[in-house]
């Protein structure tokens, strides 16, 4: 397969495969992927499985027609990527091996040689010319072994990605490429968070144009989709919104009162609701879609005075992979002694930022009068903010969404008529109770406040403390003239039409300008509230907790350079050039201040 006029894909589908790393269900295979870059120098990138030895060695064959190669790119050690490194080296006994000194450390237990007269040991930042290719080697240890690197072809703007944005299925598999990546990227990506967070902030200064992975498709188009995705799984950040249940029943009774469940919440409006029986589900479905959506409610049974055994599992599954940043509740079942409810949020005590429901719902052997009292007060405190956010089921005059003002941090969303707009503020105050009256204050330079100046309108959305830093990202570090800040999200409206954020709020309120006040560079608008709601009780934002929780640090040790102060994007070099723009942010160099 061609990728670019130079870079030619021989890889190869394994159909035959029923457990990938022995864990796994994979039903539509899965691939694993080798490139060629043909250039003055002919360089391959990784090798395939044992199982498909020759297969291989015919598609190099065929795309070198009667050329060597003169190396081999190692990435990654795992064997359905490098088993055939050994089988490579006497077929071309003239090409060198490039990889990293740990991936050679490891080539010796694999095949009881280091290739010592054939390395080309390479690092963080070494580069290696082909031609008019050259390549760029970046470490990404514990993406997921700690030998790996990825390469960039800065020619043709190409990102060999190792194991990153990899997927189950082959390249021609016909289904959406989230959903089996997903589940490959928790299972087994999941743990690593942090590292990945790091390589995509490497990736960040790099222009991709292609994406080519060691599993699954070659991704062409959409980048910001998948960099968006990945971005959010590492991050540990629900993706969607929703409500996982997973639950064990062994005679039918947590099994009906989850069922129950089920329905209330659909009825008030959860936008998704999952259930999954885990002693007959794959627990990597269902550990996937945990990661997947915001809330997740256990159910299960006392069993031996602990939880029952596919409970434990799952619970074991997700911790393990640093499961955060969700809402959590509990169904536990018990005729004598009830003990689930403890035992599951005791397997919880590491993990950050969970977040449990006021309500426990209690069955003692079968759902009764109390227990579907419990029951409905659970549905109801999961569907909170479900429901202030129709207009049918919300309460529009709950002027409670005044104390959320604080030195916080906002999003104020606009329209000009055109399409939405939003920015971060952190200059809220209301003013006077008699009337209600708030003030905000923009920066004239910001193009929201020539939209609300025109327009007399405008939304604050009230950030709570578990909005991630791609809020920021979006509303703060580039323009609506230029920008649909919106583009990729399906926003809700209020009464007055415009936008208030479906995530990461704890209120709202709809503001009409009835003052405008001149301040130099900024302008105040004094407003009247129209509409006021409450979304959920979480704590507001404030800016002491974006700067200390959620604003990334920068990774400044060891560098020589400047620090951008409004993202952290460090930039090594001696001097800052006058222009330089932050590749993150988009701000100036003004911006940035020398790493002491």
């Amino acid at each position: 397969m061609k990728i670019t006029n130079d870079i030619r894909y021989i890889g190869v589908n394994d159909r035959n495969i029923d457990l990938f790393e022995g864990q796994y269900p994979v039903p539509n295979g899965i691939s694993y992927n080798s490139y060629v870059i043909l250039d003055e120098k002919i360089a391959v990138m990784d090798t395939v499985d044992a199982n498909f030895t020759h297969e291989w060695l015919d598609n190099l064959q065929n795309t070198l027609e009667g050329k060597a190669p003169d190396y081999l790119i190692v990435q990654h050690m795992e064997p359905d990527h490098a088993a055939n490194i050994h089988t490579f080296a006497k077929a071309y006994p003239d090409a060198k091996i490039v990889s990293s000194a740990k991936a050679f450390a490891m080539m010796q237990n694999f095949f009881g040689t280091d290739f010592a007269d054939r390395q080309i040991v390479v690092g963080e930042g070494s580069t290696l010319a082909l031609g008019k290719h050259v390549l760029t080697f970046v470490t990404a240890p514990m993406v997921h072994w700690p030998e790996v690197i990825v390469t960039y072809d800065s020619t043709d703007k190409v990102l060999f990605s190792a194991d990153g944005f990899g997927k189950f299925g082959t390249p021609e598999t016909n289904e959406p490429w989230a959903d089996e990546s997903r589940r490959y990227f928790i299972g087994i990506v999941g743990k690593y968070g942090a590292q990945v967070q790091s390589l995509l902030k490497k990736a960040a200064g790099l222009d991709i144009r292609i994406i080519c992975p060691l599993h699954g498709p070659v991704l062409t188009e959409n980048l910001g989709y998948y960099l968006g995705l990945y971005n959010t799984w590492s991050s540990y950040q629900p993706e969607e919104d929703g409500i996982v249940i997973a639950y064990t029943s062994v005679y039918g009774n947590t099994k009906k009162a989850v069922q129950l469940l089920a329905e209330k919440l659909t009825a008030n409006g959860c936008p998704k609701v999952v259930v999954y029986d885990l002693a007959r589900v794959d627990m990597s479905y269902a550990v996937a879609d945990a990661f997947r959506y915001s809330k997740l409610v256990l159910a299960t049974t006392t069993y031996n005075a602990e939880i029952f055994p596919f409970m434990r599992t799952f619970i074991d599954h997700l911790t393990e992979r640093n499961f955060q940043n969700r809402t959590v509740a509990f169904i536990e079942n018990g005729s004598w002694a009830p003990l689930a409810a403890k035992v599951m949020k005791g397997l919880f005590e590491k993990s950050k930022n969970i977040t449990y429901t006021d309500t426990t719902v209690r069955i003692l052997s079968s759902l009764n009068d109390e227990s579907g009292k419990q029951l409905d007060s659970l549905a109801d405190e999961l569907s909170r903010e479900y429901l202030a956010r129709q207009d049918a089921t919300a309460n529009k005059n709950d002027l409670n969404a005044l104390f959320n003002i604080g030195y916080g941090l906002y999003v104020v969303t606009s329209n000009d008529g055109k399409k939405d707009n939003g920015l971060i503020v952190n200059t809220v105050t209301q003013v006077t109770n008699t009337p209600n009256r708030i003030a905000v204050t923009i920066n004239k330079e910001n193009y929201s406040h020539h939209v609300i100046r025109q327009t007399g309108k405008m939304n604050i959305n009230c950030l709570s403390v578990d909005a991630p830093f791609k809020v920021f990202e979006v509303f703060g570090f580039q323009s609506g003239r230029n920008v649909n800040k919106f583009e990729n999200c399906e926003p809700l409206r209020s009464d007055n039409g415009l936008v208030f954020l479906p995530r990461y709020i704890n209120s709202f309120m709809s503001l009409k300008v009835e003052q405008y006040i001149d301040l130099d560079t900024h302008g105040m608008f004094i407003c009247s509230v129209t509409e006021a709601r409450v979304i959920s009780d979480r704590e507001s934002m404030t800016y002491t907790y974006y700067h200390n929780n959620v604003k990334p640090k920068p990774e400044t040790d060891g560098k020589k350079g400047y620090v951008c102060k409004i993202c952290g994007y460090v930039y090594e070099g001696d001097t800052l050039p006058e222009d330089f723009v932050c590749p993150l942010c988009k701000h100036g160099a003004a911006d940035f201040e020398e790493i002491k």
